[in-house]
């Protein structure tokens, strides 16, 4: 129980600016680290929720509401997702060879393609939302997508070899689990789905959008293996930041395209 504890404190004091307990990072307590990241992500659902429900009742308008839905994940997670989405892009942009992308990613400094691919991020973000805001037909799903894609992120880190021999990444694989983390985050992906498709059954009668995340949850996590071993060799905490971003930005963009199309 006590590593549980301390797992728990460890992963929301990384990946969290919620204040918690200072613990010491060792095997025990970075054993079961990785499995509480997807609670990090429900917070931000429900905060997403909380938000839509306080401009919704107070007639907010759509770019009030979008630009603030933004920024809350930004906020809560310290973004540190959106580091790793920006130095994964400046590498993939770079078109070197595997050293210079891994050295690129262990570079503090954002290059140009970073700049270009956050704020071109942030701007089909905050357009998302504000279709979200018009026509919240399945917006409750913001609940889900947030867990759902820190679940499928931390799992890289656990089942596919390290591209280094440093950083974060490398460090939770030596002192984690794998085996155990990676099926209680598979059991929790499995979940985070199941609930997506019974929201969408209750409340809208709608099987369509349910099985569009499906698809493009497991595409996009097929099509970032490949990339991952192809042009890095190996997971690197930047390259699973970048895929949690990414799942978050598709998943925001069926909810937006699901209300207003069907």
């Amino acid at each position: 129980m006590k590593d549980i504890i301390k797992g728990i404190l460890v992963s929301f004091s990384l990946y969290s600016v919620i204040p918690t307990k200072q613990v010491e990072w060792n095997k025990n307590t970075m054993r079961l680290a990785l499995s509480f990241i997807p609670f990090i992500g429900l917070i931000i659902g429900i905060f997403e929720i909380v938000w839509y429900n306080f401009c919704y009742y107070f007639n907010a308008s759509e770019l009030f509401y979008s630009v603030i839905s933004v920024l809350i994940p930004i906020i809560i997670s310290g973004g540190i997702h959106l580091d790793g989405f920006c130095d994964t892009c400046d590498a993939i942009c770079s078109f070197g060879d595997t050293e210079k992308k891994l050295n690129i990613l262990k570079d503090p400094h954002i290059g140009a393609f970073g700049v270009i691919w956050l704020i071109s991020f942030i701007i089909c973000e905050i357009s998302f939302f504000s279709q979200i805001y018009k026509t919240p037909k399945f917006i409750y799903l913001l609940v889900f997508c947030f867990p759902i894609s820190r679940a499928i992120g931390a799992s890289k880190i656990v089942c596919l070899p390290c591209a280094k021999n440093s950083g974060l990444a490398y460090m939770f694989y030596k002192n984690s689990d794998r085996k155990f983390v990676f099926y209680l985050l598979l059991l929790q992906i499995y979940i985070y789905i199941i609930c997506v498709f019974a929201i969408c059954i209750i409340y809208t009668s709608n099987i369509v959008i349910p099985f569009i995340v499906l698809i493009a949850v497991l595409l996009t996590y097929f099509l970032h293996n490949k990339l991952c071993m192809d042009k890095f060799k190996g997971i690197t905490g930047d390259l699973a930041g970048f895929l949690i971003s990414i799942i978050e930005l598709i998943i925001i963009s069926i909810i937006a395209f699901g209300g207003m199309i069907l």
